[in-house]
């Protein structure tokens, strides 16, 4: 049976390859929070927490941190907690995305001649 750790609207498993401390900077990461907050809420140094974030940027094989959060998911690391997900699926179900766009028309070419005066030429 596996440890789970919820943060927010983020639920991580343990036992997949990363630490508890690891894995709760991970889902930090993932609901938007910078190394000073996830330090200044864990009572800890924000290298403390920029080194876990590393860990787990080393241990998953990712080296930004969308890439790392991207990457936790299609491993099935961490996932939006159910009641978010519900809110998502209900919220997508309800809106409905349509675009507007102009009539395709005919493309035209509009040339400009100017007219000259038949008769000032015929005056000279």
């Amino acid at each position: 049976m596996h440890k789970a750790i919820i943060l927010g609207q983020w639920k991580g498993e343990l036992g997949k390859g990363l630490a508890e401390r690891e894995l709760a900077c991970l889902l930090a990461v993932a609901a938007g929070q910078t190394d000073k907050e996830i330090a200044r809420r864990e009572g800890l140094s924000p290298r403390t927490i920029k080194g876990a974030i590393e860990r787990c940027m080393y241990k998953i094989g990712a080296f930004k941190r969308a890439s790392l959060v991207a990457e936790a998911l299609r491993r099935g690391i961490i996932a939006p907690a159910a009641c978010f997900l519900l809110a998502l699926l209900v919220g997508l179900q309800h809106q409905q995305t349509t675009f507007t766009r102009r009539p395709e028309t005919p493309r035209r070419v509009e040339m400009r001649v100017a007219a000259r005066r038949d008769s000032a030429a015929w005056a000279v």
